[in-house]
């Protein structure tokens, strides 16, 4: 396993379960002491986790920063490629209508779209400007880009005309990414216009499917767009810790664990 991989891991376990130990997590990725020391201190330098004697403690504090699309769209590519993967048995059997939110893992679903079904009959709505692009290139035949304003950080399309041409609009399946997600503070993200047309795509879709790493369970950002109560599937990695999995399970939530 490489580090990035096992720091993820690291901090998606110390945000679910509030503590870690370094003897405990030697133990589970088999590696040194001083090798978790390590990641635990670079974690702490990026302000995931905060050292303290023995291990580390999850960071309390409601996250703002966002990396840059190109930043995210490096991060995590294996565990965004197993989880576009398997959230293809979940499009409409036989075409059907689907919202596609801006997000890296999100677009990581469409180009296997666009790759496996050029011709199919989905009618697609998007507020991705790479998204709507590479269905658009590849010839899927019904795409349609939200209008209203670009966020330059992610290239999502927001705002009042966005809202209002998603007032009008359902969809059989909502394939949503999420800065974040715990039990109490559902979905959340950094911005707030972002987090409404997140919140419609949810809202006007008859199933969602939410679409993140594990590095993304049990962080907190800002502004939450939707509820625990309103998710009907999550498809994640295999590094989601199995306390979290569970407690999602336990709320009838389908949990996919695709593996890398």
């Amino acid at each position: 396993m490489y580090a990035e991989e096992r720091r993820r891991q690291i901090a998606s376990q110390t945000a679910v379960e509030g503590r870690v130990n370094v003897t405990d997590l030697s133990e589970r990725f088999e590696v040194t002491a001083e090798t978790i020391r390590r990641d635990l201190a670079v974690l702490d330098r990026e302000g995931v986790v905060h050292r303290v004697h023995g291990g580390a403690v999850a960071s309390q504090a409601f996250q703002t920063a966002e990396l840059t699309l190109d930043t995210r769209q490096r991060s995590a590519s294996g565990a965004k490629a197993a989880i576009a993967h398997a959230a293809l048995d979940f499009l409409p059997p036989g075409g059907g209508s689907i919202f596609l939110d801006a997000g890296t893992t999100i677009n990581t679903f469409a180009e296997l779209i666009s790759q496996q079904y050029p011709q199919a009959q989905f009618n697609i709505v998007s507020n991705s400007l790479p998204i709507a692009l590479s269905l658009a290139n590849s010839g899927v035949p019904d795409v349609q880009l939200l209008g209203g304003t670009v966020r330059a950080i992610t290239q999502a399309v927001v705002g009042d005309t966005a809202l209002r041409t998603m007032a009008l609009m359902r969809a059989d399946v909502a394939f949503i990414g999420t800065n974040a997600l715990t039990l109490d503070h559902g979905l959340s993200t950094a911005d707030s216009q972002e987090a409404a047309i997140k919140s419609a795509f949810v809202t006007n879709a008859h199933k969602v499917v939410v679409m993140c790493d594990s590095s993304k369970l049990g962080n907190d950002y800002l502004v939450s767009f939707a509820s625990i109560a309103d998710i009907d599937v999550v498809i994640t990695d295999s590094g989601a810790p199995e306390s979290f999995v569970d407690a999602l399970r336990e709320r009838e939530i389908d949990v996919v664990l695709a593996s890398e």
